[in-house]
């Protein structure tokens, strides 16, 4: 059984939601983003709520349920908030700077390294180490910053790397503070 499927979204004023077909168009202030919506799930629009229903009970039905449900809520937070995702960098000449819309990052090679943004993401850096990526598409923010951290990742005996904004990293000790020399 589905249980996230089965939840009532709750629409924010300013927010309409349109279907055609299989497309579901969701608009608000801050844009527009278009859902696809299987043949075999149907959405009903009651006012402030919706809510999606299957039209059997296949594994493969249900799994789509709870995925059409959660990308039709992604759509509806993206366009009414949106979403931001945060990165700090940590080590010695590790920096960061906009170039366009794009942002050149210096993290320890012996060449800058250039990411362009996914559609619908924006990146935008607030202090040389720390950068924000926002946007109402949920997938290209999420893809654009892990594109950003994947440069260089956060290693546990250091501490340095690209990390998100509150990310814990495990520490570990090294070789020598081990054997108690």
């Amino acid at each position: 059984m589905s249980r996230i499927g089965l939840k009532v979204i709750n629409v924010p004023a300013g927010v309409t939601l349109s279907q055609s077909g299989e497309v579901m168009t969701v608009k608000g202030p801050k844009g527009e983003l278009t859902v696809v919506i299987p043949s075999v799930i149907t959405v009903t629009v009651d006012g402030a709520t919706a809510s999606c229903a299957r039209a059997n009970d296949e594994k493969h039905t249900k799994q789509l349920h709870g995925t059409t449900r959660a990308n039709l809520q992604n759509a509806i937070t993206g366009v009414s908030e949106g979403f931001k995702k945060e990165l700090v960098m940590v080590g010695i000449g590790f920096r960061a700077q906009m170039r366009g819309n794009n942002v050149v990052v210096k993290a320890g090679y012996s060449h800058e390294v250039v990411i362009k943004p996914d559609a619908g993401a924006k990146i935008s850096c607030t202090s040389d180490t720390e950068m924000v990526v926002e946007g109402m598409d949920k997938q290209a923010v999420g893809q654009t910053a892990a594109r950003i951290r994947a440069i260089r990742e956060p290693e546990p005996y250091n501490g340095k790397g690209i990390m998100y904004k509150g990310e814990h990293i495990i520490r570990k000790e090294g070789k020598r503070a081990a054997s108690g020399k």
